[in-house]
């Protein structure tokens, strides 16, 4: 910290407060005239810019300059990670995608292994369905050729 910008800094404003509370009336007034009722104000004010971190604007623009700076770096920082989710998310999105694919094939050949079985068990049932059909009518018909049954 500059410790030549402090005292300026108040002389400045007392010589501020000094022309709004009294004005031109100082080109009248007499030599320790003002001073009961300016002491008390002068004496607010060293104490101000003596303990008051905040008598230094540079000081205190400094601050929060530095709150802002670290406030956009935890941003930045949220972004980043946020990013970095994003990109997680569409990594497990497109292996998804993959697996997708690869389900749906799966599918389709299983679907059409089970739809070959359902035909062959139905041929076979029906094979099977003729044959004990035509047993039957060979005993009822006295022989295989069906000699009875044909006349």
């Amino acid at each position: 910290m500059d410790k030549g910008r402090i005292p300026f800094a108040f002389l400045e404003d007392i010589h501020q407060r000094f022309v709004r509370t009294y004005g031109r009336a100082v080109l009248s007034a007499h030599a320790y005239a003002m001073n009961d009722e300016f002491s008390r104000v002068l004496s607010q004010q060293m104490e101000y810019y003596s303990n008051d971190p905040d008598a230094d604007r540079i000081n205190r623009l400094k601050g929060e300059m530095s709150q802002v700076r670290n406030v956009m770096i935890e941003n930045i920082d949220k972004v980043l990670d946020r990013g970095d989710r994003l990109e997680l998310l569409v990594d497990k999105s497109a292996n998804m995608q993959g697996n997708t694919f690869r389900f749906r094939k799966q599918a389709r050949r299983f679907r059409s292994t089970v739809w070959w079985k359902n035909v062959k068990l139905t041929v076979t049932l029906i094979i099977l369905l003729l044959v004990i059909v035509y047993v039957v009518l060979g005993f009822v018909c006295h022989g295989p050729l069906l000699p009875s049954c044909l006349k």
